[in-house]
């Protein structure tokens, strides 16, 4: 395969094609939808069902799942989302807590434990809406001092918060969507505290990934995850089909290979939000393979959205609101076909009613 091929077909799988009428049949929503920055999530629902909304639907939930990061899943799967978010082992804590080995060692603790501590600590102060900032003050009275550092941005000691975003999912806690500022509760029925590994959990997890954002190697999934690699070498699916794209050996289930064969075609044009599962996919040199572009897209701060168009990252797009109406600067990096600029500037028009803009203009600038 080619990467023109492999990106028809994840296209395809991303549901960009708008073939589903509701959100809760996107792939991506039942994979997690991440929600990192302003409107990420409901753009990324709306370059899919353009009628999406998130913060309203009651078979959603919001919460701290894949890397900490704040994601939307179906409130039915949350329970397996949560299972999965178990550490396997200590590998899989540390590397899922992001710490140094040196702090580790402070706490007495092994790194599971660490996890499972917080976890306990947070279930017990959240038994009602809190801001995190509440919650993140009581936590860090209840556990060891070595969970804590200093913060200057907010100049107090408190909880390291990677700790408290992997460890709350597991204490059967969540995200209020739409709270500003960010805001905790219990999730609603919770049972018991599962200390227990599951690694059927994990794997359907990987096998997500692949699904989506495949094919792709045990490196790739593992970064996804947020864990080791050698966690998800324990973790990988057996059913899967070995395919070369450009030469790389890369792995896809099987069930999927007919579509990555014969894929639709992916003439589609989308505004995409910074941090779009489309772009959430590790293999950043397949998704744009010139360095210097590559650098538009993934920046150290203030990603900018990707313009999908004639079956490839096209170009980036960003806005600046002035009012009531909603400004947007749209970057093509080589010359785009007069329909895919006017369909460009269509998505724009969406963009900025989903965003609750009464008017919106569209500038075009050289890459």
């Amino acid at each position: 395969m080619d990467r023109r091929q492999v990106l028809a077909y994840r296209i395809a799988e991303h549901g960009l094609h708008r073939s589903a009428r509701d959100v809760a049949d996107l792939a991506v929503v039942r994979a997690g939808l991440q929600d990192s920055m302003r409107d990420t999530a409901l753009l990324a629902a709306v370059a899919r069902v353009p009628s999406a909304s998130l913060v309203d639907d009651d078979r959603l939930v919001l919460a701290w799942t894949l890397r900490g990061a704040p994601h939307y899943h179906l409130r039915a799967a949350l329970d397996e989302v949560a299972r999965a978010l178990i550490p396997l082992d200590d590998a899989d804590a540390l590397a899922r807590m992001l710490w140094q080995r040196q702090e580790l060692t402070a706490t007495g603790l092994a790194a599971a434990e660490v996890v499972f501590t917080a976890a306990k600590a947070i279930r017990g102060v959240v038994t009602s809406e809190m801001t995190k900032g509440a919650v993140s003050t009581a936590v860090t009275k209840v556990v060891p001092p070595e969970f804590s550092r200093w913060c200057r941005g907010c100049n107090a000691t408190h909880i390291h918060e990677q700790l408290m975003r992997i460890a709350a999912p597991l204490g059967g806690v969540r995200l209020v969507a739409g709270a500003t500022p960010a805001t905790l509760a219990p999730l609603e029925g919770r049972g018991r505290m599962r200390t227990k590994p599951d690694p059927a959990a994990a794997t359907s997890v990987v096998e997500s990934y692949l699904r989506l954002n495949g094919p792709a190697s045990p490196g790739e999934a593992a970064e996804f995850v947020g864990t080791a690699r050698a966690v998800v070498d324990r973790t990988w699916p057996s059913d899967l089909a070995e395919v070369r794209v450009d030469g790389k050996v890369r792995y896809l289930p099987a069930a999927s290979l007919p579509a990555l064969e014969n894929p639709p075609e992916p003439d589609v044009v989308r505004l995409l939000p910074p941090w779009d599962p489309f772009i959430q996919a590790r293999d950043k040199a397949l998704l744009v393979p010139d360095p210097a572009r590559r650098k538009e897209v993934w920046k150290m701060l203030g990603n900018p959205g990707v313009l999908l168009a004639e079956g490839d990252i096209a170009g980036t797009w960003r806005t600046k609101a002035s009012g009531a109406k909603l400004k947007f600067t749209l970057t093509a990096f080589d010359p785009l076909r007069p329909a895919s600029r006017e369909a460009a500037e269509a998505e724009a028009a969406l963009v900025a009613t989903a965003r609750g803009f009464e008017k919106h203009d569209v500038t075009w600038v050289a890459s």
